[in-house]
């Protein structure tokens, strides 16, 4: 089920005395329906923001359930950010995608033709999750707007691959596998980058399978800044294979204590700074086709810190993004 989000849904701080130099993101977003025909912006560079209201993945693969609360968590954090894009710059709410009845495959599958929508038309997308199983719901949008002969890449910050079999049925834990045996089905290479892999949290059948589909992964203790070159130059190998990227963010690949609000805490976890330096890396690229952020759970947050950081690495992206 899709839902447009209600004018007056962004509030913050409002600067009267200061007028347009004062102006913060919940004066400057704009509403978009996607139930209407959706036409490219009317602008150079146009952002949007999609929500995945779901965590019936996390459910299903018996992790903690709140995530669900994850698009409204995020745009309440996002709200008195200081608008700084240049006036030839739009960013845009496109509203919610909602996983009613348990029926995540639906969901799924109205999430992809939202973000088809979006990409069509020439948005940079970002959709807000929700959990990890918004992946393969982005991906199905994806796949529709990728141009004939062009390979995706797949860059996946998390403490988990996510690569888990979903014969029985799909969840949290599987989108991975999911993307690869559909691109597989239709003779596509399946590129994927894991950034903050937690060998305790990834069982021996996980990283058998993730080498069996050729996936590279960066464990977490070396996800530092003083490595940050070495991790720079696979990067850079991983992004010259490829023509697109979608990237897709986890919360739980942060340390507990700067993401406590996830299903999955990792008390070893990285640090955000490396994030946000490989984040730039990849805008930088001009690849960037598209991105999400999962996995925060408001239930869980303390002092709404874990929504705090997604926002705030958000607000990094769309700041950088709306340059390239």
């Amino acid at each position: 089920m899709y839902k447009p989000t209600a004018p007056g849904t962004w509030k913050g701080r409002v600067d009267a005395l200061d007028g347009e130099e004062g102006k913060r993101w919940h004066q400057g977003i704009k509403l978009l329906n996607l139930t209407d025909d959706t036409q490219p912006a009317d602008a150079t560079q146009a952002i949007a923001m999609l929500g995945f209201c779901c965590d019936e993945g996390v459910r299903r693969n018996q992790g903690r359930e709140g995530a669900v609360e994850g698009p409204s968590a995020l745009r309440q954090a996002m709200a008195s950010f200081a608008w700084h894009l240049d006036e030839d710059v739009m960013l845009f709410d496109a509203g919610d995608v909602f996983c009613t009845n348990q029926n995540l495959e639906e969901a799924q599958k109205q999430l992809g033709k939202k973000v088809h929508a979006l990409l069509a038309n020439t948005y940079k997308t970002i959709v807000l999750g929700g959990g990890h199983e918004t992946a393969y719901g982005h991906f199905l949008g994806i796949k529709q707007a990728l141009p004939e002969g062009q390979q995706l890449g797949i860059i996946n910050f998390d403490a988990h691959f996510d690569l888990r079999s979903y014969e029985k049925q799909a969840s949290s834990g599987t989108p991975f596998l999911q993307i690869a045996d559909d691109l597989a089905a239709e003779n596509i290479d399946f590129n994927y980058l894991c950034l903050g892999i937690q060998q305790s949290g990834n069982t021996q059948k996980l990283f058998n399978t993730a080498e069996s589909y050729g996936t590279d992964y960066v464990f977490a203790p070396a996800m530092q800044v003083y490595n940050f070159q070495n991790l720079q130059e696979k990067l850079q190998r991983f992004m010259a294979l490829v023509d697109v990227l979608y990237v897709t963010i986890d919360m739980d690949v942060f340390a507990a204590a700067y993401a406590p609000g996830v299903s999955a805490p990792a008390a070893l976890g990285v640090n955000p700074e490396i994030v946000l330096l490989l984040l730039q890396e990849i805008i930088n690229s001009g690849k960037l086709l598209t991105l999400d952020i999962v996995e925060l759970n408001p239930k869980l947050d303390v002092d709404n810190r874990t929504a705090k950081l997604g926002a705030s690495l958000l607000y990094h992206v769309v700041q950088q993004w709306s340059q390239v």
